[in-house]
């Protein structure tokens, strides 16, 4: 994903039918095995075949981890600030561990990936009242990309929770950047994980995740930046991720559990339902 890892990665066409058959067949495999282990799943199938390392890392979204940089500040790492085995940090642009000939932004894109990190680290700070975010910017043809990642754990003592969190990654590719009317296209992944255990609920364990697409044309100016219209589009695709979320995740369970469990006896249920049978009955009666 990282503009140094694509440049050493085949493309689709160069890849031979076995190895595109094989990756296939591991993404396949990865979206039916359990979210909750994903890192454990995707490094079993990198051990089957190493081969789809590069591959298999840019195309698996994993959830965030975070690492410090030689100011002692905390920033999250994925492919997209990769580099080898090394991940470079948004406030120091510096590689970790140190790498001197890792690939580095351009002064002009660099200068909007340091303003694109306050702003979204605002954002972090209103929406989500703590956690962590981080910003990277790269190059590609006609325009340049910026991935935004936000990495929030859940408060055990607040809320109850034996373990519970939210990965969020956004990845947005901005083409005719120099244009009035630039094209954004943004790819946006969520992570949530959530594990209970209390005696009304008894044993909970909720993970999953979700993606969407969505592509636009905004205008772009001196007082409407790019910076401005990417973070209008993250929030937008936000809110309803989390809307999403709530009624695939929590609203599929609350059906599923209104319908094993009944507050009402048996023999009521019963009687009910018979007395829906007779008047439908009556009312389908000819006069």
């Amino acid at each position: 994903r990282s503009a140094c890892a694509a440049s050493q990665r085949p493309e689709p066409g160069e890849r031979t039918a076995m190895s595109e058959a094989q990756l296939n067949a591991a993404l396949d495999l990865m979206r039916r095995l359990p979210p909750s282990k994903v890192e454990e799943s995707l490094a079993g199938l990198i051990d089957l075949v190493p081969d789809l390392c590069d591959d298999l890392l840019a195309s698996v979204d994993q959830p965030l981890k975070v690492l410090k940089d030689s100011s002692n500040r905390e920033f999250l790492i994925c492919d997209y600030n990769r580099d080898g085995d090394s991940y470079r940090s948004p406030w120091t642009n510096e590689y970790v561990p140190s790498l001197p000939d890792g690939c580095v932004p351009s002064d002009q894109l660099r200068d909007f990936e340091l303003q694109a990190n306050e702003v979204f680290d605002s954002y972090r700070d209103t929406y989500y009242e703590g956690g962590l975010s981080s910003v990277y910017a790269w190059e590609v043809d006609g325009g340049f990309a910026v991935c935004i990642l936000i990495k929030k754990n859940v408060d055990q003592a607040r809320r109850g929770l034996n373990k519970g969190g939210w990965d969020a990654i956004h990845v947005a590719e901005v083409l005719d950047a120099d244009s009035d009317m630039p094209t954004y296209k943004l790819t946006s992944t969520v992570m949530l994980t959530m594990d209970t255990t209390q005696e009304k609920t008894g044993d909970v364990s909720l993970c999953g995740s979700l993606t969407r697409q969505r592509e636009m044309r905004k205008a772009v100016s001196e007082r409407r930046p790019h910076v401005v219209n990417i973070g209008e589009l993250v929030e937008d695709q936000e809110t309803k991720l989390r809307s999403t979320l709530y009624d695939v995740y929590f609203g599929r369970m609350k059906d599923v559990l209104d319908s094993i469990r009944s507050r009402e006896s048996l023999e009521s249920s019963r009687s009910r339902e018979e007395a829906k049978a007779s008047l439908a009955a009556e009312l389908s009666r000819p006069n």
